[in-house]
């Protein structure tokens, strides 16, 4: 069994930041809706409750039950869980005089207190809150303060209760990890043991348990989950597990056969099918990109299910669900059935009448990548960009022909390969190319041209929750524009994307 930290979430958009801070400790943690408390489990060895964007003194403010939790178990309240925690229990939360946002130095520690052990003075912390605790509960100790903020840090007497107005888990506050140190490993006792290697082995061991001899199906996309999964998967069932690896026709250039020789090199049971000129037939003539998501993923369950019928005995179907997925799939009213369209499996289950597997479900991108690293993956596979389901279909903010298809996987395979070539590549989260309907003016030799205009997009990031536009060298990006307008008919004009998500997406649709 697992030690684990549960997060109740009140909806603060960091909420999955304490989850991934928590796990950088080699602790496991889980992402709980606030009304959805776990029942009583001698694994949970302590809980934070989240910020939110809503305020204690609202009406309808969202109210957990800590029945079970406050004063038994070790219990950390962050921003809004700190004024959750001296409003409902005696104390007293008004409008700040002025919003507390940004930077901020803890002016007073109680260095005797467990919390801010190894803490400096004046450490820096990071608030960001339009309330203030203005009077604790007088069974609440004052253990931390500001110039502004005189409750930055309270304790609950004889209690393994604190709540605290900053928030640790963002990079602003310069000793927010090893506050959360002293809360998950001092106070709270766990050990320390949730590595990539003992994820493996775990899982393989309650794979086999789990699996028996059944026989599994696996849709690979080339891309690091499903990948992962497979091998995961392989190292359990071994032959017992078939993978299928579907040519949507969306690919980038050459993807479909060099995947599948990388496949085969892992000793992967894999079938290729082709069958992009079924995708390119269904989706002629569409240009809505919540249209072309749905009419892949329906074209993909067919083509999956027909594959799948022809491997005897299957009665589990295997995903590469990531833990944002199944975070996204809960809201913090309750849980969602909802599954994203873009989830291009979505629907395979119900339509297959086959039990699920996801072996990588717990797990972040960044984590998942460490996994495959303690697989023995090649790096290759494992520094791979994240590539959306619909493939090139929505990189093409138009309908879809083979020619706008051929043309932008000559764009993309440049842009790819130069940031390769110019030791950019692993810098970089994600690079797309986007075929835009847009025509333009331009100059090649003696004659006047109107052609295509393509955009470029590069952005880092941890967990794609989050991103930001990489500033990529102009001298690479000047080449890189001349190489495309040079080598690929159709295109006369390259633009680059400096928008950053939010308030942009990643993709583009």
């Amino acid at each position: 069994m697992q030690e684990k930290i549960i997060i109740l979430d009140f909806g603060s958009q960091y909420t999955q930041l304490i989850a991934r801070r928590v796990r950088e400790l080699n602790v496991y943690s889980e992402i709980h809706p606030f009304n959805h408390v776990p029942a009583y489990d001698p694994m949970v060895k302590g809980v934070i409750l989240s910020g939110s964007p809503f305020s204690v003194r609202d009406e309808n403010s969202p109210l957990p039950d800590l029945a079970d939790i406050k004063g038994k178990i070790p219990l950390l309240g962050v921003c809004y869980g700190a004024q959750h925690l001296a409003h409902n229990f005696g104390g007293e939360v008004l409008p700040s005089k002025h919003r507390e946002y940004g930077r901020a130095n803890l002016d007073y520690i109680d260095h005797d207190n467990v919390l801010f052990h190894d803490i400096l003075l004046n450490t820096q912390v990071w608030m960001s809150h339009g309330d203030t605790i203005s009077r604790i509960p007088d069974y609440y100790k004052l253990i931390a303060s500001t110039r502004d903020v005189k409750v930055a840090a309270f304790q609950v007497n004889n209690e393994k209760t604190w709540g605290i107005q900053f928030h640790p888990e963002v990079y602003h506050t310069t000793q927010g990890l090893q506050l959360l140190k002293n809360f998950v490993v001092n106070i709270c006792g766990c050990r320390q043991d949730w590595t990539p290697e003992s994820f493996v082995e775990l899982t393989i061991r309650e794979l086999r348990e789990k699996l028996g001899n059944d026989r599994v199906v696996l849709g690979l996309s080339g891309g690091v989950d499903s990948s992962v999964a497979a091998i995961l998967i392989h190292r359990a069932i071994h032959e017992n597990l078939t993978c299928i690896f579907v040519d949507n026709g969306l690919l980038r250039k050459n993807e479909f056969a060099n995947v599948l020789e990388s496949y085969r090199n892992m000793g992967l049971n894999v079938k290729g099918v082709d069958a992009s000129a079924k995708f390119l037939d269904r989706l002629r003539g569409v240009a809505d990109p919540e249209t072309k998501r749905k009419i892949i993923g329906r074209v993909f369950i067919e083509i999956f299910d027909e594959e799948a019928h022809k491997v005897q005995g299957v009665s589990w179907l295997a995903q590469g669900t990531i833990y944002p997925d199944v975070i996204e799939s809960i809201s913090v009213k309750g849980p969602s059935a909802t599954i994203k369209s873009h989830h291009n499996v979505g629907g395979l289950p119900e339509t297959m009448k086959l039990k699920v597997v996801e072996p990588l479900k717990l797990l972040f991108k960044d984590e998942v990548r460490r996994v495959g690293a303690a697989l023995n993956l090649p790096s290759g596979l494992l520094k791979r960009h994240p590539f959306p389901g619909p493939g090139l279909a929505i990189r093409i903010i138009s309908d879809i022909t083979p020619e706008k298809v051929s043309i932008l996987q000559e764009v993309d395979d440049i842009f790819i390969s130069g940031l390769k070539d110019a030791g950019l590549y692993d810098e970089v989260w994600q690079a797309a190319a986007i075929l835009l309907p847009i025509q333009t003016v331009g100059v090649m030799g003696d004659e006047r041209t109107y052609e295509n205009v393509v955009a470029l997009r590069a952005v880092s990031s941890t967990d794609g929750m989050t991103a930001d536009w990489c500033h990529l060298p102009y001298e690479f990006l000047s080449r890189i524009s001349n190489q495309i307008i040079n080598n690929v008919k159709g295109i006369n004009r390259v633009v680059y994307d400096i928008s950053s998500k939010p308030p942009a997406t990643i993709e583009w649709e």
